[in-house]
């Protein structure tokens, strides 16, 4: 079992119902634990013109591969109505690897640590709350210096239910 931490975004359709339900599929996976969920925050969309996001994090305990689970988060993304019509468009769920234990991974299909990680507070700031302090990225970043050059400006973190 590794670690395994998933960023999950959504600006259309009940944006934090969109994130909810993922999360109850997240905690389906095979041989996956779902250890902890981060609250919500929205956040500006990276293109004008788009909703606010909701945000969060999810942390996973998993014995499945990496393509095993990015296949699985399509799989969950596609259940709950992604279309893929534009490279960073609106869209109902999306659901990316952050960090999967301390691996480095290069292929095709998925880069991880997740690219961009360091310039996305909506995405550094959920991960601090599940993530231990002194988590260190497979490239030797440190979380508490990613989150010292990435202020939290932008983001709102929503109330829990």
């Amino acid at each position: 079992m590794e670690r395994i931490y998933i960023g999950m975004g959504s600006n259309l359709a009940d944006p934090a119902e969109q994130l909810r339900s993922a999360v109850e599929a997240l905690g389906q996976l095979p041989q996956t634990t779902l250890a902890g969920v981060s609250a919500f925050y929205q956040s500006d969309s990276l293109l004008p013109g788009q909703p606010r996001y909701t945000n969060a994090v999810a942390a996973l305990d998993s014995a499945l591969a990496p393509l095993q689970l990015l296949d699985a988060l399509q799989a969950i993304e596609n259940d709950q109505g992604r279309e893929r019509l534009e490279r960073w468009g609106p869209r109902t769920l999306d659901l990316d690897i952050l960090l999967f234990g301390d691996r480095l991974i290069d292929e095709p299909r998925l880069k991880v640590p997740h690219y961009q990680i360091q310039e996305r507070a909506f995405v550094l700031y959920p991960l601090a709350e599940l993530a231990p302090p002194e988590l260190r990225l497979p490239d030797g970043r440190s979380l508490p210096d990613l989150l010292a050059a990435c202020p939290f400006v932008g983001l709102e973190r929503l109330p829990t239910d």
